[in-house]
């Protein structure tokens, strides 16, 4: 049976999204694998950064942080990050914030990917934060370049397309100036995850976790599911 997946609009490795960590290692081994992918455009001092939060967040939850410092998609075909990543079952993978489209490019199609979807299938969890997030999705939008088309995502929920950081960012934006990243695409959902806040589910059954709000954006009406209610996608 497939692991749970959390889509996490901010606040990786934070106290703020402790519970949901918790939840998603409950019953599971205490192998807390991070991948900081996504930062890694940043240099070395951006995934040191990811490194040293996600270690002191993991031993909070008295689980064993495995940092996979997965830089190239040279990386994510080489066996020995493979080997690392399945040497022992993980409870959690988690791939933190940062480019989205990058950590999408990095990962797609390669032996590391196709890995980590046959644990999830097993029955390890997935959760993605932000870039994370975004990139786990059908479709992943350019936010810092909204004219432009964006790319496939990874596909592991292929009906939805993410937002996160809606409240900070993009939940103040008025639709108008949001269309180019609100262009409907056939087969999905456009959600957007407040900061603190998680959608925990299983593809298709969802609850909403954290501090905040998840929103349904369709045609352009919003619609916000508050923390701790239910949601089919």
């Amino acid at each position: 049976m497939a692991g749970p997946i959390a889509l996490v609009g901010s606040g990786e490795y934070t106290d703020a999204m402790f519970d949901v960590d918790k939840h998603l290692l409950d019953g599971r081994p205490r192998r807390y694998v991070q991948i900081p992918t996504a930062a890694a455009p940043e240099g070395d001092g951006s995934l040191n950064h990811w490194i040293s939060l996600g270690r002191r967040h993991a031993e909070k939850l008295d689980a064993e942080p495995v940092p996979l410092v997965v830089r190239t998609r040279e990386d994510a075909e080489d066996p020995a990050f493979v080997e690392q990543l399945t040497a022992e079952a993980p409870g959690l993978i988690y791939f933190s914030g940062g480019n989205p489209l990058y950590v999408t490019e990095t990962f797609r199609d390669t032996k590391l990917w196709a890995a980590i979807v046959q644990l999830w299938e097993n029955g390890t969890a997935l959760a993605g934060c932000s870039a994370g997030a975004m990139a786990f999705g059908g479709w992943v939008p350019d936010i810092r370049h909204p004219t432009k088309a964006g790319a496939p995502g990874l596909g592991l929920v292929p009906g939805l397309r993410v937002l996160p950081h809606f409240d900070k960012f993009l939940g103040r934006m008025p639709n108008l100036m949001l269309r180019p990243l609100l262009r409907p695409r056939e087969g999905m959902r456009i959600v957007g995850i407040d900061e603190d806040t998680a959608l925990v589910g299983d593809g298709h059954e969802w609850t909403v976790w954290g501090r905040s709000q998840v929103w349904l954006l369709d045609d352009g009406h919003r619609q916000g599911i508050p923390s701790g209610s239910a949601v089919t996608l």
